[in-house]
């Protein structure tokens, strides 16, 4: 058993201060207090700071950690995607392996417990099965001219695979359908780039750097005629199908409204403000999302399109948003976008969601170079 005091608790957007939190041998919170006199608390460990659930990460590119630095900051959306077909075959095996255990053992130290990965390939797969981190794993399909083939045969070796479309712009009509119906068979949520840049939506009325650049390949699309990305997306999916959208740099009004008008269950909507500011200098629309009443989690992107893996430096990044709030996307937000809020998430009796310490969090907020360090 531990018992563990702070000056404040994070928790379900509120700050309160004074916590005393015991939990059990498991890791179990079985009582939640309010201390009015260190000196007399027994047995009891004290962190200056406030604490919070373990983070969840709502999107990363785990596979990816052996590209931190190689790809140039502020090369745009089609700039970014060809650096990384130009330099991903320049790291060993042995470079790649390291990268993946390094960035994994970072995220455990600085409080991550969950974490919502996209797979192109094997390479990450037995770090996850050694791993602490909760991983859920979406084997993606890329390509316009791809098959859901490769992913299949990842889930036939990693049965917890779920199969997930890459985009709405980057999947031919078939592939896209039959990803979208094997990821039904495992009642598990679709994570799906969207909306990271104003392409995405030109490409559907015959313009922009998607369109020129798909020219320049000969490749054709057969699915523009949905007219928008959002369009797609309601007219592919079943009304009950759980969604995590990531960026959503450039939705508006209208993709809100088709979205929330089909779908049964909230949108969750992932936001990776750092890695929006590595690649393009986008910023997420928060205020939109805030007006909707949207289900907002936070994610990382990869090492590719980020310096780091904190989810505590992505809270920093969105700014004119109460901290509490900011935190409550970083952690509850996540675990119900993968449906682990029972346990995951939020500081309550009955939960397991770890326990993380925020050094440099006073009555005045967040300081700019507050940390976050595990404490169970």
């Amino acid at each position: 058993m531990r018992r563990i005091a702070a000056h404040y608790l994070i928790r379900r957007g509120e700050i309160t201060a004074r916590p005393v939190i015991t939990l059990d041998d498991e890791g179990c919170i079985t009582s939640i207090d309010e201390w009015e006199r260190l000196d007399t608390l027994a047995q009891t460990e004290f962190y200056a700071g406030a604490l919070c659930a373990g983070f969840v990460n709502a999107h990363s590119h785990i596979e990816l950690s052996y590209l931190r630095g190689a790809i140039e900051r502020g090369s745009g959306f089609a700039g970014f995607a060809r650096q990384i077909g130009a330099v991903r075959g320049n790291f060993t095996p042995e470079e790649r392996e390291q990268a993946l255990r390094t960035a994994d053992a970072v995220m455990w130290a600085q409080g991550v417990d969950a974490v919502a990965d996209i797979a192109n390939g094997a390479t990450s797969m037995p770090m996850k099965a050694q791993s602490p981190i909760r991983y859920t794993t979406f084997g993606e399909v890329f390509g316009l001219n791809s098959t859901t083939e490769p992913m299949l045969r990842l889930q036939a070796e990693w049965p917890e695979v779920i199969l997930t479309p890459h985009s709405t712009y980057s999947l031919q009509e078939q592939t896209f359908r039959q990803t979208v119906e094997a990821a039904g068979e495992a009642d598990a949520p679709l994570s799906i780039h969207f909306m990271e840049s104003e392409a995405e939506a030109a490409l559907y009325r015959g313009e922009g750097s998607l369109q020129a650049w798909y020219e320049r390949m000969g490749w054709q699309c057969d699915f523009l005629h949905y007219g928008s990305p959002a369009r797609r997306l309601a007219a592919s999916l079943d009304r009950s199908t759980r969604l995590m959208l990531v960026h959503g740099c450039c939705i508006d009004e209208e993709d809100l409204s088709i979205l929330e008008n089909h779908f049964q269950h909230p949108v969750a909507w992932v936001l990776c403000p750092q890695s929006n500011d590595y690649i393009s200098g986008l910023t997420p629309p928060v205020e939109l999302l805030r007006r909707h009443n949207a289900l907002i989690c936070l994610g990382t992107d990869s090492l590719a399109s980020n310096t780091n893996l904190s989810m505590l430096e992505e809270v920093k990044r969105i700014e004119g948003v109460p901290v509490a709030e900011r935190m409550e996307w970083a952690t509850l937000g996540g675990a119900r976008a993968l449906g682990m809020d029972d346990e995951l998430g939020s500081v309550e009796v009955g939960k397991r969601p770890g326990l993380v310490l925020i050094e440099g969090f006073t009555s005045q907020g967040l300081a700019a170079d507050a940390t976050a360090r595990r404490i169970v």
